[in-house]
Formats: structure tokens, C-alpha cells, sequence
């Protein structure tokens, strides 16, 4: 791999992981595509992290406590971290989950660690709400219609990818007199056999187990994990 003339200008987007509730064999297929599409940035569209068990809504009596649930996405997030020592990270909702918790509560975020210190991410992945490279948009969202990444690039004229809809990897382009642009929605990298999504076991959509890359700027692609 070390021969591999990786491209600045190539970016790998990872769906959602959502661990400790990862799909097996998502991160080397990630990998095998960052390889196979030359990318040298490296960036997670959100959802890092499931925190299923501080969710406001009910939960599964049969879980794993939170405290066996952060010990093991920790543990899932040191892969994550040797197999990709440079990242961005867009955060999303179930990463900021534990400050909504905490603020229901009446806890003020200056009483609580940074999403950093909590999951011990490394001084080389950098974290955000949002990051823009080569003029191409990239947040985590927080809609889940087969339109939003699109809807969501026509609002702000340039092109978007995003995640939060796990149903949903798509591309679709709008176009005016001016420009061309993009929306890009990337799918996810969970097990939707893990009980954290065992509400969605009925509907009749599932998860797209996929990541995009999106070169120069200009030409977005999906790719499916076979599973």
C-alpha cells in the first residue's frame, strides 16, 4: 500500500458506524475502497458513536448496561483509529446525544468533557459540524428522505453529502444556468441485527451497508459492501 499514490483530492466518506454496532468487515472494506479509489482524505459523516443506552426514548430491558456499552465502543474505536490515523469527523445526533441527555437535565455543556476527551479520539482525526473541501459540502444531516441530501444542496447551491439515512444511498444533481452540483447520500456501516436497531426489523426498507468517495470535487460514487 505504501507505493499507492493516495489523492488529497480524493475523499473516502464512511456511513455512519454507530459503534459498537458496526457491521463485521466494514472497516477493511472501507479500506479496500480508499485503496482501490486513491483517497487521501479520510472523513466519517457522523454517528460515531450508537449511544444506545443514553437515548431518551425506551429502551431494550435485555441491553447491555451504558457503562458495558461505552467500554465497548472504545475498545470498536481503536480499529477505527489504526486503520485510519488521519480523519475528519462530522458529528451527528447519537454523538451529541449525551449533551441533549445532560441538558434535559439541567446540566450546562461546561460542566461536561468534550465528544474528544469522552471517546479518546486521537489529535489527528479533526471534529466538526461540517467541513467543506473542494467547494463540496459535508455534514452529517438530519433528515432521512431519500431527498434530503439533494434538498439540502439546492438550499445552500453546492453540493452536499451526507449520512442519517441508513435506508438511503443515493445521488441525484440539480442544475442551473450557473453550476451543476450534487447531493450524495452515503449510507451506513451498521449490523442491523444488533438489538440498538431491532425497531427497525419490521419495516420494509433496510439499511444500505455502503461508503461513498467523491474525486475532485466533482464525481461521486457509492460503494456497496457485499454481505
Amino acid at each position: 500500500m505504501s507505493n499507492i499514490k493516495f489523492k488529497k483530492e480524493n475523499v473516502l466518506i464512511i456511513g455512519d458506524p454507530h459503534e459498537p454496532f458496526t457491521e463485521g468487515g466494514y472497516i477493511d472494506f472501507c479500506l479496500g475502497v480508499k485503496k482501490d479509489r486513491k483517497c487521501g482524505t479520510v472523513l466519517i459523516i457522523g454517528d460515531l458513536v450508537d449511544s444506545y443506552q443514553i437515548s431518551l426514548r425506551d429502551l431494550d430491558p435485555n441491553s447491555i448496561s451504558a457503562r458495558d456499552e461505552i467500554i465497548l465502543a472504545r475498545k470498536h474505536l481503536k480499529e477505527w483509529f489504526k486503520a485510519f490515523p488521519y480523519a475528519k469527523l462530522t458529528l451527528g445526533n447519537h454523538d451529541l446525544r449525551i449533551y441533549k441527555k445532560a441538558s434535559k437535565h439541567g446540566i450546562p455543556e461546561m460542566c461536561m468533557r468534550t465528544f474528544s476527551e469522552i471517546w479518546e479520539i486521537p489529535k489527528r482525526w479533526e471534529v466538526s459540524y461540517e467541513f467543506i473541501i473542494n467547494d463540496v459540502l459535508y455534514n452529517h444531516g438530519f433528515s432521512a428522505t431519500k431527498n434530503a441530501a439533494i434538498t439540502s444542496a439546492i438550499y445552500n447551491r453546492m453540493s452536499t453529502v451526507q449520512g442519517h439515512g441508513h435506508t438511503t444511498a443515493t445521488i441525484a444533481y440539480s442544475a442551473s444556468p450557473r453550476d451543476c452540483i450534487f447531493g450524495m447520500s452515503v449510507g451506513t456501516g451498521i449490523d442491523r441485527s444488533a438489538m440498538a436497531f431491532s425497531y427497525g426489523m419490521g419495516f420494509k426498507e433496510k439499511p444500505i451497508v455502503s461508503c461513498g468517495t467523491v474525486e475532485n470535487g466533482r464525481n461521486p460514487h457509492i460503494h456497496t459492501m457485499s454481505l
